[in-house]
């Protein structure tokens, strides 16, 4: 058995499950059984835990000479509407028949009994990931600009997909989209903290008042950024899938953009725990003021407003990193010994940045 801070991470069999005060994450036996029906490699199976698992877990499975990747919620009981497998599944699918880049959904399965959540199985790619170092094959000043060119080109080619009709068209409701955002997170905060920064109410009312007018639907990821794209490993640098899909949903394109370039990093940029991707920091990537141009190149849109969409995703980001810190004080987060105590500066730090895309926008002095 393999432990983690909630109890038995990965157990051999549903008996070493049967007996434990709080479910694994990983049954071997059961996920063998699995995956034997959906003919998806055969024999005992490896598994190695991928990324730190902040919200849903994943794993690299191996099976013989086969390689996948399997995706599941954290423990129950979960939040209505959240961790929703079946659902991220189905947006890849769905995006993927319009040529986005994702990893190929092999199965989904909706029986708990099997792992006690919803669960989904695909298959795994080979590629390279830009975070706090350089790839050595893209680490020239033409592949730097290449990869600043290859994260807008996906975003355009994710928000030009059709959603008016077909599968995608029950992934969200775009009309009002914005003002439930802005009422949805107001909400949240009172809930999630055990402190007082009267910036997040002060933000969240401007916000409220200045809701710019969508102009258009699309499906929007919602996490992108840099570090949620898997690189081809070689030259020139090109998008091999889009990943992290949990977010996704159809809204208003611009709360992409927004998100994407407020929580980019450029010289000179205030370091918030946001900042996933610090080697943009470096000479040869572009700006955010590049990766706005490359968009509007490509796609029809007014972004005078986009300050406003930046504040939105700094505003909305310190609400839901909040929670994160509060279970850290709570003791719910044992094992995080550097995340979550960041969070006391690190969350005025979001705010700080929110505060300063309002400004731009409206010239007031927050």
């Amino acid at each position: 058995m393999l432990t983690d801070a909630d109890g038995f991470e990965v157990v051999r069999s549903r008996a070493d499950a049967a007996g434990l005060a709080s479910p694994p994450l990983l049954v071997l036996d059961a996920v063998e059984e699995f995956l034997d029906e959906q003919k998806l490699g055969a024999g005992p199976l490896r598994f190695a835990r991928i990324g730190d698992g902040q919200s849903n877990v994943t794993y690299r499975i191996e099976r013989g000479e086969d390689v996948f990747v399997l995706r599941r919620g954290p423990r129950p009981p979960l939040p209505k509407s959240t961790h929703d497998m079946v659902r991220e599944a189905r947006i890849q699918q769905l995006v993927s028949a319009e040529g986005v880049p994702v990893p190929e959904i092999l199965a989904v399965c909706t029986d708990e009994s099997v792992l006690g959540v919803p669960f989904y199985v695909m298959n795994f790619l080979s590629g390279i990931t830009v975070a706090d170092e350089v790839p050595t094959l893209l680490s020239s000043p033409e592949q730097r600009a290449s990869t600043s060119a290859a994260v807008v080109d996906t975003l355009v080619q994710l928000h030009r997909v059709p959603v008016a009709e077909g599968g995608l068209a029950t992934f969200g409701r775009p009309d009002g989209y914005l003002r439930r955002q802005v009422e949805r997170f107001g909400g949240l905060w009172s809930v999630n903290t055990t402190r007082d920064l009267p910036d997040v109410a002060r933000i969240g009312r401007w916000l409220g008042a200045n809701i710019p007018l969508s102009q258009t639907a699309s499906v929007i990821h919602g996490d992108y950024r840099t570090g949620n794209l898997l690189f081809a490993a070689d030259a020139p640098a090109r998008v091999l899938a889009v990943l992290d899909w949990e977010m996704a949903t159809v809204g208003d394109p611009l709360a992409d953009l927004g998100y994407l370039t407020a929580t980019y990093s450029e010289p000179g940029s205030t370091p918030t725990p946001l900042e996933r991707t610090r080697v943009t920091r470096q000479p040869g990537y572009w700006s955010r003021d590049e990766l706005v141009a490359r968009y509007q190149e490509q796609m029809p849109l007014d972004l005078s407003a986009l300050n406003w969409y930046q504040t939105l995703a700094l505003w909305k980001a310190s609400i839901f990193c909040e929670a994160i810190y509060t279970r850290w004080l709570n003791g719910e987060r044992p094992d995080d010994t550097s995340f979550g105590p960041s969070l006391a500066e690190g969350i005025p730090r979001l705010l700080d940045g929110a505060r300063q895309f309002a400004g731009q926008a409206s010239g007031i002095d927050f």
